[in-house]
């Protein structure tokens, strides 16, 4: 039995200008509350995050602590989410007041990762239709 590490390491980080440009590039968005979350599926078998939060978001202090929330959100669910996406969240403006919580936050990027494998599940199904056995005309 293998245990589960919740473990935010440099590898489930996205990195880069082209990394984040490809992942905007496959224009697959899903939208909760005050995110955007644009996906695309790796070949790595784990979930990789990218952040992009504006100054128009609030001052320093506010967008880090958004990013640390992020962040331990999806720290904390990364394991229950479909295996193998890009992801980059987009906050946009919101009121400060009330404060989003740790757990609001989960569901919020839970709920939209179920909806971008869906929709990613529709989009390769449209590119790869499963073949169909032909018809038995001597039955």
């Amino acid at each position: 039995m293998t245990t589960r590490r919740y473990t935010f390491r440099s590898s489930h980080r996205l990195h880069g200008n082209n990394a984040f440009a490809a992942v905007f590039a496959a224009r697959a968005r899903k939208s909760a509350g005050p995110i955007s979350i644009h996906a695309l599926p790796n070949e790595l078998g784990y979930p990789r995050l990218g952040l992009s939060v504006s100054r128009r978001v609030g001052n320093a202090v506010r967008r880090h602590h958004i990013k640390r929330m992020i962040r331990e959100a999806f720290r904390l669910s990364q394991y229950d989410w479909p295996r193998g996406y890009d992801l980059v969240v987009v906050v946009h403006p919101h009121p400060a007041q009330p404060k989003i919580t740790l757990a609001q936050w989960q569901r919020m990027l839970f709920s939209t990762t179920r909806s971008l494998h869906q929709l990613w599940d529709k989009r390769l199904k449209k590119l790869n239709p499963p073949t169909q056995m032909p018809n038995n005309p001597s039955a």
